[in-house]
């Protein structure tokens, strides 16, 4: 990883604490995005933030019961629990997430998801980085593993990653959002933030996790871009200019971030994760005892 020294706060961060217009000026010049983006009542962090959240192991366990009767659902993967068997998280709660029958993009999906992961860690990066609020956002960072032999879904590819607890959303990527607690109004400020600190290129949104002690950690992050690229849940321009027809600041806002002039509502705002393409071939009913996230 490519480190250097911030011009303003003498910190030698990695590559992923500045933006690209910084970072490609000359080594004692550059500066930080703490430094270029921050507010006056804000303290930077000393340290390098790393906001992902890991399995930290490559095996798990997970009932029949569990996969036959899953207990969450998305548009179109199934959310079953589990629990690690190696590595430090040995014991600790899963979950592992599979698509629905007559799926048709799932290689696909599986990149993209990646993709969206990466980016959002990369955007949440730099907000931990400004200690807007005196908790940090964490990201599970989900693994592509494979169904072992002898199980019912032998040689199916899944995704995997810590369980979160008291999950709950704070914002869509139609501009929906819930700010009946403070969480709820922090996430707005990091959406806003993800379209400043992007030149808006990038919307960081559909925030949803759980609260804990000392942080939040959220998952299946949605990446609104102005060219489509990150799959069927990146509503694009409309979708970034849908977002903020909703968005209205709030403390944790800074006056001097972006956003765009006259935005418009394209799509209508809803809780629930729109995608592009409508039409996902499903089973005509899920399983018992699920319910949708």
């Amino acid at each position: 990883m490519s480190f250097r020294v911030c011009a303003s706060c003498g910190r030698d961060l990695p590559r992923s604490s500045y933006t690209a217009n910084q970072y490609a000026m000359r080594i004692g010049v550059s500066r930080c995005a703490g430094c270029i983006h921050g507010h006056h009542a804000d303290a930077p962090s000393a340290g390098q933030s790393d906001s992902g959240r890991y399995n930290i192991s490559n095996t798990a366990t997970f009932s029949q019961d569990a996969l036959d009767y899953p207990f969450s659902e998305g548009a179109f993967r199934w959310v079953a629990k589990g629990t690690y068997t190696s590595g430090s998280r040995e014991g600790q709660a899963c979950v592992t997430k599979w698509f629905k029958s007559g799926v048709v993009y799932e290689t696909d999906y599986f990149t993209l998801d990646i993709k969206a992961v990466e980016k959002a860690l990369e955007i949440v990066n730099l907000f931990n980085e400004l200690n807007i609020v005196s908790k940090s956002v964490k990201i599970n960072v989900p693994d592509v593993w494979t169904f072992s032999e002898g199980t019912s879904r032998e040689g199916q590819h899944t995704l995997c990653e810590p369980f979160i607890q008291n999950y709950q959303k704070f914002n869509s990527n139609t501009g929906w959002t819930d700010e009946s607690m403070v969480w709820g109004s922090v996430m707005q400020a990091l959406s806003h933030f993800s379209y400043h600190i992007s030149g808006g290129q990038f919307v960081l949104c559909d925030l949803q996790g759980g609260v804990y002690q000392h942080e939040v950690v959220l998952s299946d992050p949605v990446i609104l871009s102005r060219n489509r690229s990150y799959g069927v849940t990146d509503l694009g321009p409309d979708g970034i200019s849908s977002f903020f027809s909703q968005h209205s600041c709030n403390h944790y806002c800074r006056s001097n971030w972006t956003k765009p002039s006259n935005p418009v509502r394209h799509f209508r705002p809803v809780a629930g994760t729109t995608m592009m393409r409508h039409t996902v071939p499903t089973r005509e009913s899920r399983p018992n005892q699920t319910y949708y996230y």
